[in-house]
């Protein structure tokens, strides 16, 4: 059997343990295996695949060949979508197949329950108890097992990279002084250095905020002095998963190629966690992809995603967001 049918039966193995598996509803496994890339076709047909700087359609070949030279590859995605997690699935795949050493990092998993994510690529401890003790986002098995599974399945390393979710809450209450009064083992689950510069990031960030709204009935404009305080608690985010990419990488084979999967606000325009990755290694190649749920891929304008990545990938978003 072919090499990349190989990898297609051991992920359709993966569909058939849990039918959540499937991003467009549960679908047979026979879809699941035509739904695996192989190396004439490293995503499906159906994402379409641009370069916002030339303002031009790309091959998925052409895309994973640059990709794989890359030391880190940011894939920002926009969580609630089926189709962006088939895609950085997909892309996942294809990126291993380069031959090089994989190091897999997620926002969706926090610094505190790295050891529970070792033990169960290690099969010390069975699945149901590594959900119960990591804290795993609400649809983590259909959007997430299938990277965690590919990952257990090739011996990569996954890097639970993010602040935990109680921390950062402090922090976007209270500020930075939260850092000052935690014991050494809790400060070790945020990034040491942490900047939060009034950067082009920061104001993207505050009009976010402010469109976003209080979150109540009047639609008023969030308070200014409470953006700020989620301002902090988003670079503290940011800065901790750039120090988990790099040290992650640091701790790697030299060919290592680390994929950081995030939410797209994190990595888009290279901001957020990946300037933050840039300050730490200057000279490191960083490749940037964005997913972008559109309603028809095929005629979606490009020109308007102009300087959001490296790459975008058009995805169908469901009927029922149309």
């Amino acid at each position: 059997m072919p090499a990349p049918r190989r990898a297609a039966v051991r992920v359709a193995r993966t569909a058939a343990v849990a039918c959540a598996m499937s991003l467009a509803g549960c679908a047979s496994i026979g879809r699941a295996i035509a739904s695996i890339p192989t190396a004439s076709e490293p995503l499906s047909n159906d994402f379409r695949i641009v370069t916002p700087a030339s303002v031009a359609e790309a091959s998925s070949g052409d895309m994973i060949e640059r990709l794989s030279r890359a030391d880190v590859v940011f894939f920002g995605e926009e969580h609630d979508d089926p189709e962006t997690h088939r895609a950085e699935a997909e892309l996942l795949e294809a990126i291993g197949r380069s031959g090089r050493p994989v190091v897999l990092s997620l926002e969706m998993f926090e610094r505190d329950v790295q050891p529970t994510l070792d033990d169960y690529l290690a099969d010390r401890v069975t699945e149901s108890q590594f959900l119960a003790r990591s804290r795993p986002w609400a649809r983590y098995a259909s959007d997430y097992r299938r990277l965690i599974e590919l990952a257990k399945d090739h011996h990569w390393r996954v890097v639970a990279a993010n602040v935990p979710r109680p921390l950062a809450a402090a922090i976007g209450r209270n500020g930075l002084g939260t850092l000052d009064t935690l014991s050494l083992s809790e400060r070790r689950n945020a990034a040491r250095e942490i900047t939060c510069p009034h950067d082009d990031y920061h104001l993207r960030f505050m009009e976010s905020m402010q469109s976003h709204g209080a979150g109540g009935p009047s639609g008023d404009s969030l308070p200014a002095t409470m953006a700020e305080r989620f301002y902090l608690a988003q670079c503290v985010k940011d800065e901790t998963m750039a120090e988990s990419v790099v040290q992650a990488r640091l701790a790697a084979p030299r060919n290592a190629i680390v994929v950081h999967v995030n939410g797209s606000f994190h990595s888009d325009y290279s901001q957020g966690s990946v300037a933050r990755v840039k300050r730490r290694q200057p000279g490191w190649i960083l490749a940037v992809v964005s997913a972008v749920p559109v309603a028809d891929p095929a005629i979606a304008p490009i020109v308007t995603r102009s300087g959001k990545s490296d790459y975008v990938i058009f995805t169908r978003q469901p009927a029922h967001r149309k």
